[in-house]
């Protein structure tokens, strides 16, 4: 059974915290199974923003895990502040999580896959 968004949100949040670093819930989505964004951010200015993988990232074994790809890095966080625009006037129930990861570095917090 696949935890609630808000659940593994939650938790995303402590871990990040519990890393020494800093997490914050920008934008609360559908309780039960709203998509999520995570815009990371380091502490020398750089940006990276991840968001839900492509359904063919699943494995039909283990579909209950959340896998993310990255959709934009860099120095530049305008255009990913856009990015994230467009995406809530697509769909209002997404969630936005912005961290700064601290000792753990975002591999560690998010299942990346590559695109």
């Amino acid at each position: 059974m696949r935890v609630t968004t808000d659940l593994w949100v939650s938790a995303l949040v402590r871990r990040v915290f519990g890393a020494g670093g800093f997490a914050a819930v920008v934008k609360r989505g559908a309780t039960e199974a709203g998509a999520v964004f995570v815009l990371s951010r380091g502490r020398l200015g750089e940006v990276a923003l991840y968001g839900p993988a492509p359904q063919t990232s699943y494995d039909s074994a283990k579909p209950d895990e959340r896998f993310f790809t990255l959709l934009g890095a860099g120095e530049d966080g305008s255009a990913l502040d856009a990015r994230l625009e467009r995406e809530k006037k697509f769909d209002p129930d997404i969630w936005v999580v912005e961290i700064e990861a601290g000792a753990v570095p975002v591999e560690e917090l998010l299942s990346l896959k590559a695109e």
